[in-house]
């Protein structure tokens, strides 16, 4: 269907997890192309300093919190009067051993990939159903289609953030409202931070995928993947017989995040995770 058109300049954009990497990123984008741009990040200070960069406003946000997430939308709603934009960026990737991983890890995990953008939906869709407009972006990513030995539980709640996104997408389909699940692969962030990248492996940098989430509000496609070439996956893993992906799998060394973690490098996202996940266990 044809969604009602959003201009960008002048929009109001709240982004979750907008402190770093690609949320900082697309919280740029949006502010270089006129937007009035809103952070919300667990770390509000850096959230704050973020936000007064690009001439917008920061805030301190829980994604897996509704009191928290809640807050932060009422907070833009109350300041703008209206959210044009919203974008579920906020994740955290565990890397390592399935069955070593701990259960607090794992709820973490899916307490932010997969309830954050349920709980930003959840609070941002009655609002844009009541203006008729709205379009709101899921960042998952390309391990919602393709599994990587090492992390598992990330795998299943990007799978579950890409059902997630289709579902919704379809049930109100006929609101105004559009969601968009942006499907990077590996992303040059602190998430990915002491794993080598490239080698055979589609490597891509924040801006490449704040650019696929801006122009998302243009296109209104349902995935997008980044970079573009992989939305041909489905077909491909579906066609090919399985000893020969897991020949092209060991020949791009698809078990890096099992083998070949820096943990000297990934130290101090491994304790952010912890921390993460102390609070998931309470």
């Amino acid at each position: 269907m044809a969604y009602p058109k959003i201009d960008i300049d002048g929009a109001v954009v709240a982004i979750t997890g907008g402190a770093r990497g690609i949320g900082k990123a697309t919280a740029e984008l949006f502010a270089t192309k006129g937007a009035t741009v809103c952070i919300g990040d667990l770390d509000a200070d850096a959230a704050a300093e973020s936000a007064a960069v690009i001439g917008g406003t920061g805030y301190g946000l829980d994604v897996t919190s509704k009191e928290s997430f809640a807050e932060f939308i009422g907070a833009v709603l109350a300041r703008h009067g209206r959210i044009d934009i919203l974008v579920n960026n906020a994740g955290i990737m565990p890397l390592g051993d399935f069955i070593a991983e701990n259960d607090a890890t794992s709820r973490a995990t899916l307490d932010v990939n997969v309830w954050g953008p349920i709980q930003g939906m959840r609070l941002a869709l009655p609002h844009m159903i009541d203006r008729g407009s709205g379009h709101i972006v899921n960042v998952a990513s390309m391990a919602g289609k393709l599994v990587v030995p090492g992390m598992a539980v990330y795998n299943a709640s990007k799978f579950a953030a890409v059902g997630l996104s289709a579902a919704v997408r379809e049930e109100y389909r006929d609101t105004g409202v559009s969601v968009s699940a942006i499907l990077p692969s590996a992303v040059r962030t602190r998430l990915s931070s002491g794993v080598p990248l490239g080698h055979g492996m589609p490597t891509v940098d924040p801006e490449d995928v704040a650019r696929a989430i801006v122009d998302s509000v243009r296109n209104r496609s349902a995935e997008i993947t980044v970079p573009g070439y992989l939305a041909g996956w489905d077909l491909v893993n579906a066609a090919v017989p399985e000893r020969l992906m897991r020949l092209g799998r060991k020949l791009i060394g698809d078990r890096r995040a099992l083998t070949s973690i820096d943990h000297s490098v990934r130290g101090a996202y491994e304790r952010a995770i912890e921390a993460q996940a102390r609070k998931a266990d309470k």
